[in-house]
């Protein structure tokens, strides 16, 4: 996929989201806004932080209010990936109090959600900030929501891994198994990409130190040593590396706060940790409608 076309496409991801989180919301109408509110009643919507964290998704938020109204007019107070206090404001909204009702839990969900995946990936950033050690994510989002929780890691100074299944070859336990071994699978990534011209990382899981040196001698562009004990680890590393010093090493599964720094200091490039996006701890954020 080429780069405009990869971009193209999350962008209409994010919008058919957002409209799509709307309808699902509001679906014919907000029958309490609808009943108590009048039409041309005006106000300012304002939205704090409840407790401290990394605020994400502000431009959301904005397309989410413009969406309900496009006379809606937004004032980010702060920007993705600032640190935020309790009772910081973040932004304020302007326009009809009618049209800030309706898009106000919409609003509030992507941003609590991505504000919790930035908050909690700056707390992994910061464990291994004295290594050269690169915290990744997974595939492991909500569906329909990867691009904002992609985003979400982005903001929070981690990396993005593979998007999808798309944009690049990542050689599994099953797809070992199915292909009769770690070189045969490799070599039929290798020529698959060949074949089509397509230029494209190969990384290859490992589950053992010897299918680990079956990788090395393949030359893929990146290994994943998946769940490996810390212990494991510092042998796995020193073998690989003293056999390639220019291999990429991954490190996945039962990572957590409490030991990540201490994989990081094994050499390992990268740790990728599947918690940033599927176990979601919202930051807690509001909204408070002024009248003009």
């Amino acid at each position: 996929m080429r780069q405009r076309d990869f971009y193209d496409f999350f962008a209409m991801c994010r919008t058919r989201a957002v409209m799509q989180s709307l309808e699902e919301d509001r679906y014919d109408g907000d029958v309490t806004t609808l009943a108590t509110i009048e039409p041309g009643q005006t106000g300012t919507g304002i939205i704090r932080a409840k407790a401290p964290g990394v605020v994400a998704g502000i431009a959301v938020a904005q397309e989410v209010l413009q969406a309900i109204d496009q006379h809606v007019h937004v004032s980010p107070l702060l920007s993705d990936g600032a640190l935020v206090e309790k009772s910081d404001i973040v932004l304020e909204a302007k326009g009809k109090v009618a049209s800030l009702l309706v898009a106000e839990r919409t609003a509030l969900n992507f941003m609590q959600r991505m504000s919790g995946i930035a908050t909690r990936t700056r707390m992994y950033v910061q464990k291994v900030a004295h290594t050269g050690t690169q915290i990744l994510d997974t595939r492991k989002t909500a569906p329909g929501l990867r691009y904002f929780d992609k985003e979400a890691v982005r903001i929070g100074g981690g990396q993005n891994h593979r998007y999808g299944l798309f944009d690049m070859i990542l050689i599994k336990d099953n797809h070992i198994d199915a292909a009769g071994g770690i070189v045969p699978a490799i070599e039929r990534a290798r020529s698959y990409l060949e074949k089509r011209g397509i230029v494209m990382k190969i990384e290859v899981e490992v589950r053992s130190v010897d299918e680990l040196m079956q990788a090395v001698n393949a030359k893929p562009d990146i290994i994943l040593l998946d769940n490996f004990t810390v212990e494991e680890l510092e042998g796995a590393i020193r073998e690989a590396k003293e056999n390639d010093p220019d291999i990429l090493l991954e490190a996945s599964g039962n990572v957590g706060l409490h030991n990540v720094a201490e994989i990081a200091e094994r050499g390992v490039d990268y740790i990728s940790v599947g918690e940033l996006t599927h176990s979601v701890q919202a930051l807690d954020l509001s909204m408070t409608v002024q009248l003009a």
